[in-house]
């Protein structure tokens, strides 16, 4: 049965330029110039259920078939514009996955690479790399990722800059300007190795580094605890803690000559005073956040089904057009989260 099994996958394949070879196949190794023959050592049965054939085939791209439907308005995303980036820079690293439905027939079903489909259309190619795999199983593929956290990022940078890889093709490469590259480079300096540990896995900007460079390290570990532990590991939420911050623990705090020539104990004091004050205005806002966005959000939506009202908005503007301007700057403005969410955007680098 597996004599017929691959006498089948060798007809069916024929047609198909392969790309590179299997890791090991009987008969391949006998140099004897190359060391001792590998066919001299005890063999095995393989105890491993392979997903895959170890061999990747060039397949024309006209021959293969969507196993989904791609979203419209895909190839203006930015993740898209990455990866025809990254393909046009460093070739495409990833193979396709692919099953052959009907043996009879040249046509392969995508299990994965969809995009990379696309980007490879784009690009002018006619080929890709493809991996067949053994089992008609799409759901595997991109549905349990462990995503690359921003520290791992910036080492594999700093790696690949090492090796030679100049950081204008790292920029190319990620579609991304030479400035992120660079705050990339440099996200772990002025920051202390504990919050380096605690920030090992997590995903953030690289600003939210930049604003934790202001603080001294004892100050540095107690705001990434508390970004943490309220799952927001933002820009506006370190900036806030930056604000929070007494003085004497900020590295870029420069006393004035009167603050020098106050006594210790004085400053002391008002310096715990102020921190004391600072606090528990902190704390009252995290205790009335929720209420208070939810009267927010109910107050814009119901202020924008009011302004639909042209009947109303007419005559708001004809007595009182100085109400009407400041209620169309409430149903206008965007939170603060969707402003930094829209901000992050322009700067981050997802994988594929």
């Amino acid at each position: 049965m597996n004599t017929a099994r691959q006498a089948t996958t060798h007809v069916t394949h024929s047609n198909l330029t392969e790309m590179y070879p299997g890791i090991y196949r009987p008969g391949s190794v006998s140099d004897a110039e190359d060391g001792p023959s590998l066919l001299n050592l005890p063999t095995g049965p393989l105890n491993t259920l392979l997903g895959f054939e170890l061999e990747t085939y060039q397949i024309p791209l006209d021959q293969l078939l969507p196993s989904k439907k791609v979203p419209d308005g895909v190839m203006s995303t930015r993740k898209y514009k990455q990866i025809v980036s990254s393909i046009h820079e460093v070739g495409l690293i990833e193979p396709l996955s692919v099953i052959q439905p009907d043996r009879k027939k040249l046509e392969y079903l995508v299990l994965d690479g969809h995009l990379r489909v696309l980007a490879l259309k784009e690009l002018g190619m006619s080929v890709g790399p493809c991996l067949f795999a053994k089992d008609d199983e799409t759901f595997s593929y991109n549905h349990h990722i462990n995503r690359l956290s921003t520290i791992a990022e910036h080492y594999m940078i700093r790696r690949a800059i090492d090796r030679g890889v100049s950081k204008e093709r790292l920029a190319r490469a990620f579609n991304v300007n030479l400035s992120s590259i660079n705050r990339r480079i440099n996200l772990l300096e002025g920051i202390c190795p504990e919050s380096i540990t605690l920030l090992q896995d997590k995903q953030f900007t690289p600003d939210v580094t930049r604003i934790l460079r202001n603080m001294k390290a004892a100050r540095q570990v107690e705001a990434v605890e508390l970004m943490i532990a309220s799952n927001t590991i933002t820009v506006a939420h370190a900036e806030a803690l930056l604000k929070a911050t007494p003085p004497e623990q900020r590295t870029d705090f420069k006393p004035t000559e009167r603050e020098k020539k106050t006594a210790p104990i004085e400053q002391i004091e008002k310096l715990e005073k102020e921190m004391s004050q600072v606090q528990e205005s902190y704390t009252q806002a995290e205790e009335n956040y929720g209420s208070d966005l939810l009267n927010l959000v109910v107050a814009k939506g119901y202020l924008t089904k009011l302004l639909a009202n042209g009947a109303v908005k007419s005559y708001i503007g004809r007595h009182e057009p100085e109400i009407l301007t400041h209620l169309e700057l409430v149903v206008n403005t965007v939170s603060m989260e969707e402003a930094v969410q829209q901000q992050g955007q322009t700067t981050e680098i997802a994988p594929w």
